[in-house]
């Protein structure tokens, strides 16, 4: 008839799937690790550190929606800081539950260890409070099943980190199991019906007028689950569709409809000017920030411009506060058809395909690398991309259906991808062993978080392939300032000894310099199996770079100077 305050937070979990958590073992959360055990299909990730724990929880909510990263109080939680700072940003639901000392400890304000040794115990809670969408510092153990089930479902409604912080000596007290029985109710409040049929209404009428519209796909697209809404739009209008870089596995690549990759002066100049020539946009989920927008260099030529977002929406200079995208979007589509039955299709833009045809001996170069690796990627794949020369790089790739690409763009953590990419490998075990989860992250990117490799070979991710991009340093940050500064050098590794050192059961290292060399991978049917834990190192030249990253590279040489 009761459970443990410990349980009961794990059983919340595990009814939404989230059967993966991640962090590590600390004196003021170790009874609430015992917990995890006793909940079927529940699993302890045990993480090498607090930051890549945060960046794996990150990207496993990527991939299931919500996670779960448990630290310790203070040394713990401030480690974890920067990942939770990039979730908040990047809009990714993550529950933060820290372990904190004992309400008796607390009230006597003992000088313990981890403290500041000022007796103030909620210092670090403030700390975190301007990235969080909300917190939760419990000290009763009669509210505090609400107030974990209101800041689980704040997390998942929002997709933004909240925090709990949850005494040691309240984890093991008891509250009623029946409270289990009622489902948390994650549906959205509805949207206030005359402020949407407005917003319908004068939607519609921009759609009457329009002859050359285009539809644009960004980040709080996909962040707020609105991907089905985007694919019926499109079906349903023939409109051109586009994303942005963080809008990327948004829309289906092979639908004739999808136009490309828009970020401003950046964008394929066919691109540019399909975009940018349209007399209306209907913008989702739109994210705009320097690196997804060409240091902000988008050059609309029309007012009529529509932002659906998740908490407004806005026409024009029309703001309307409370109007939800995805049930908007959803009405929208049920009441456009007969306004687009006299449109004419235009022709999406035609972005030719860099040319890989060349002798076998021809160093690899990442015009090749990011043209050459669309064709090997399939239908379902989860593709991770490191700041630096892969997240532009990628851009040029086209992506199969179903597909879900994970990149930072906006907070640009360096070294994120290799703890994100642990949390999108043990989320793709639990959904679908069949998923590949594959990285690109850059030499220099590797050494800050190198270690979580060793919790990919602890738990067996054979569904994961690892490229290195060893361009031998930071070759990003040359391109922005300093190309023959020392800081952005790096001490070369060894990277084909990582997944021996690290102690993988199942692995493959392979280094490739040639074209050949990487084709021959490719089209090895034995190289896409999921049966071992692989890490390519891919070794190009050391100023080498996207063309789109060149140019993004000086831009922001000149912000920084201005």
């Amino acid at each position: 008839m009761e459970v443990t305050l410990g349980r009961f937070l794990f059983e919340r979990l595990s009814q939404l799937k989230v059967n993966t958590i991640f962090g590590l073992p600390g004196d003021f959360n170790l009874s609430l690790l015992d917990k995890v055990y006793e909940v079927d299909g529940m699993r302890w990730a045990g993480n090498a550190n607090e930051l890549n724990a945060a960046y794996a929880a990150d990207g496993y909510s990527r991939i299931k929606g919500l996670s779960c990263l448990v630290t310790t109080f203070g040394v713990g939680e401030l480690s974890a800081l920067n990942g939770v700072g990039g979730a908040f940003a990047e809009y990714v639901g993550m529950l933060h539950v820290v372990g904190v000392p004992s309400i008796l400890s607390q009230s006597k304000q003992l000088l313990l260890h981890h403290t500041l040794g000022n007796g103030d115990f909620t210092v670090f809670h403030r700390m975190s409070n301007n990235i969080l969408q909300t917190t939760a510092f419990i000290s009763d153990i009669n509210t505090a099943p609400s107030e974990i089930d209101r800041c689980i479902r704040e997390a998942w409604v929002y997709q933004r980190p909240v925090y709990i912080g949850l005494p040691a000596n309240l984890v093991d007290l008891k509250v009623p199991a029946h409270l289990l029985d009622q489902p948390l109710d994650l549906s959205l409040r509805p949207n206030e019906p005359e402020a949407q049929e407005e917003v319908i209404q004068n939607v519609l009428k921009l759609v009457e007028r329009a002859q050359n519209p285009i539809i644009l796909v960004d980040a709080c697209a996909l962040r707020h689950n609105c991907r089905e809404e985007v694919k019926e739009l499109v079906n349903i209008t023939n409109y051109p569709v586009f994303t942005t870089p963080m809008g990327k596995s948004g829309v289906n690549e092979d639908h004739p409809r999808f136009g490309g990759v828009y970020v401003g002066t950046l964008s394929h100049p066919e691109v540019k000017e399909s975009v940018e020539s349209s007399d209306l946009i209907l913008s989702i989920g739109a994210l705009l920030s320097d690196f997804n927008t060409g240091s902000f260099s988008y050059s609309y030529k029309t007012k009529n411009v529509v932002e659906f977002h998740s908490d407004y929406t806005k026409i024009k200079q029309a703001n309307f506060p409370g109007v939800q995208m995805k049930e908007c979007l959803q009405m929208l589509i049920s009441k456009i058809a007969p306004l687009v039955i006299n449109y004419k299709p235009v022709s999406v833009p035609y972005v030719p395909e860099y040319n890989t045809a060349c002798p076998p001996e021809t160093p690899l170069t990442q015009e090749w690398l990011w043209t050459r690796v669309s064709h090997w990627f399939r239908e379902g794949d989860i593709i991770v991309t490191e700041t630096g020369t892969s997240a532009f790089g990628i851009i040029q790739s086209r992506f199969p259906n179903n597909t879900i690409g994970i990149s930072q763009v906006l907070w640009g953590s360096i070294g994120f991808t290799v703890g994100a990419t642990v949390g999108a490998a043990m989320a793709a075990q639990e959904l679908d062993p069949t998923k590949r989860v594959i990285l690109f992250v850059g030499d220099g990117s590797l050494q800050l978080t190198v270690q979580e490799i060793s919790t990919m070979c602890k738990w067996q991710t054979n569904n994961t392939w690892m490229f290195v991009l060893n361009n031998d340093g930071y070759t990003i940050e040359r391109l922005i300032h300093g190309m023959n500064a020392t800081y952005n050098d790096i001490q070369p590794w060894k990277n084909l000894k990582i997944l021996d050192l690290f102690n993988a059961k199942e692995s493959e290292s392979t280094r490739v310099s040639t074209t050949g060399e990487l084709e021959s991978l490719f089209e090895d049917p034995m190289f896409a199996v999921l049966n071992k834990l692989r890490m390519i190192e891919v070794l190009l030249p050391r100023m080498d770079a996207p063309a789109n990253l060149v140019a993004q590279a000086k831009l922001s040489e000149q912000v920084n100077n201005t």
